[in-house]
């Protein structure tokens, strides 16, 4: 089977609402085994949706609609869905009353405006879907083996009514799924790590390996089209140990098919690799201002291991708090390896911690200079009786700067817990 995906709405084409909805269903659409090869975005104009109805049930299947079902004059994909299929509208009596209901549980005291109705009007040979969570009802369109499924466009409506209803009625019309892995790389890039599996790369073909650079790191995700869940359980693992015996020592992470960001990731692998192990830490922050302790305590759990951290800005703050010497910071300066050392010693000891992680530098805009420029920050992690610096040097703006700062220190983490 094949899918186009359509979302209506002009506020789509002004930039003024993100597209979430295309995303969450091309993934759905792909655990299912079914390829979206194009998508769409039309105004609330019925004469272009029309078109696109014609043209994408040309080269597909099945058309998935997102928005357009609402009360006012310009919510037309229902109505437009029907004219494609030559179907009448009529009142749907059971969507009529459930809209009264939800109308009366939001808006005890008012009257139902009379708009609402049109939302209950579907051809009768449409299959109604009900809106547990709106007003709106979605509806399958079929004629000729060509189906339109309408979708409401809020997409926390449109994803309850795709799991609980669209999702199983499309699970007949496919005998595969595709099941994703995800690799995370770090320290090595991805003209280099291409190189390194080239073959891999050029021999592939169930399951597939693709590469995508990211911040401060690769990806690589691996993805199976098995008959079910264990089969592709198995061509995954084999994929993934073929891998890690290649260029396991660069990999941070494994998990599920979600290409999500880097640093809930790793924040959520060191956390819970420190809670197993029972590593107490402390955190001593300059540049960072406390974010490394933030993205720690996101973690459940954490406070059986997380002692305290501590923001030391100035100086003053780094001598009285860490005992940071004064005249490491006159010769040195703040931002520097040795003061980053004194900091992560500083408050390792001070708390007792296993371990204790520090860090100093310059996130600008200003503050730069030749020798210190903007984006120079220290990292240092001690533990076990051993300190171990890193310089780096980060691009972008102070927000950039900083979140750079907090996932380096934390993969760094990582890997020497791994070495415990």
């Amino acid at each position: 089977m094949k899918a186009e995906l359509i979302s209506v709405g002009t506020e789509l084409l002004l930039g003024d609402i993100v597209n979430t909805n295309a995303q969450y269903l091309s993934k759905e659409l792909a655990s299912l085994g079914i390829g979206v090869f194009n998508q769409s975005t039309v105004g609330d104009n019925p004469k272009r949706l029309l078109e696109c109805f014609e043209e994408a049930l040309k080269r597909s299947d099945l058309v998935i609609t997102t928005g357009g079902l609402g009360p006012t004059k310009d919510d037309l994909t229902k109505e437009i869905a029907a004219e494609y299929f030559n179907q009448k509208m009529e009142l749907h009596e059971e969507s009529w009353e459930y809209i009264k209901e939800r109308c009366r549980m939001f808006a005890p005291n008012k009257p139902i405006p009379e708009n609402n109705k049109k939302q209950a009007y579907f051809p009768k040979e449409a299959t109604v879907i009900k809106n547990n969570n709106g007003t709106a009802p979605g509806a399958i369109f079929e004629k000729d083996g060509k189906r339109i499924i309408v979708l409401p466009g809020p997409p926390r409506e449109m994803k309850a009514m795709f799991k609980e209803s669209i999702k199983p009625f499309l699970k007949q019309f496919t005998d595969s799924i595709l099941v994703s892995r995800v690799l995370r790389f770090n320290g090595i890039g991805e003209s280099s790590l291409e190189m390194e599996i080239e073959d891999i790369l050029d021999e592939q073909t169930n399951p597939t390996v693709a590469l995508y650079a990211k911040e401060m790191e690769v990806i690589i995700r691996i993805t199976a089209k098995a008959k079910n869940d264990e089969e592709a359980k198995i061509m995954l693992d084999n994929k993934v140990r073929e891998l890690r015996n290649r260029v396991g020592k660069y990999i941070y992470a494994e998990g599920g098919e979600e290409i999500v960001d880097g640093e809930s990731v790793i924040e959520e692998t060191v956390a819970k690799l420190l809670v197993e192990k029972n590593l107490t830490v402390a955190t001593a922050e300059s540049c960072t201002g406390g974010l490394v302790a933030a993205t720690l305590i996101n973690y459940p759990g954490i406070s059986d291991v997380f002692l305290e951290g501590c923001v030391t800005y100035s100086n003053e703050a780094k001598v009285k708090r860490l005992g940071v010497s004064e005249e490491t910071l006159n010769k040195y300066g703040a931002v520097s390896s040795q003061t980053a050392k004194e900091m992560a010693e500083g408050i390792r000891k001070e708390l007792g911690a296993n371990i204790g992680l520090s860090t100093t530098g310059i996130a600008g805009p200003g503050g730069g200079t030749e020798e210190k420029p903007v984006g120079l920050v220290y990292t240092a992690i001690s533990i076990n009786g051993e300190t171990i610096v890193r310089e780096n040097h980060f691009s972008g703006d102070r927000r950039k700067v900083r979140l750079k700062a907090v996932k380096q220190i934390l993969i760094d983490l990582k890997n020497i817990i791994d070495e415990i």
